[in-house]
């Protein structure tokens, strides 16, 4: 896990976020978890997946997509995701991220945190928000 001896700048937590969400979409799931205090792995992709995929699916776009019981056996739809707005919060202490897949912005965004703990400051998340 990123481990900061100060409270680190917004380029270095964004650098972090790219990092985490590089590994993510390359289906590296257990590195992409050990670099920040990761919440819940299967919540944040089924969150991912329902608002990019499905939502994809649910507008009639052509071409389909796998059953949504598949989403967890085949992670190659996370390479068409990718990162778009960073939004932070007055504090400097939350950050929003938009996600876009196939170029479009979908509903989902994941929220990140920077807190202190005894180690350091960590980054903590995703949050998803609708």
């Amino acid at each position: 896990m990123e481990i900061w001896t100060e409270r680190p700048a917004r380029t270095d937590v964004e650098a972090v976020v790219r990092r985490y969400f590089s590994l993510l979409r390359a289906g590296r799931i257990p590195e992409a978890e050990k670099l920040i205090d990761h919440y819940s792995v299967p919540h944040v992709l089924r969150s991912l997946w329902t608002g990019s995929v499905e939502a994809s699916a649910d507008a009639g776009e052509a071409g389909g997509s796998a059953a949504a019981a598949e989403w967890e056996q085949d992670l190659s739809w996370l390479g068409e995701l990718d990162l778009a707005d960073f939004h932070w919060g007055d504090t400097g202490s939350h950050v929003n991220v938009e996600i876009t897949y196939r170029a479009q912005l979908i509903e989902v965004a994941l929220g990140f945190w920077v807190k202190p703990t005894d180690a350091g400051w960590v980054l903590s998340g995703p949050a998803t928000y609708w």
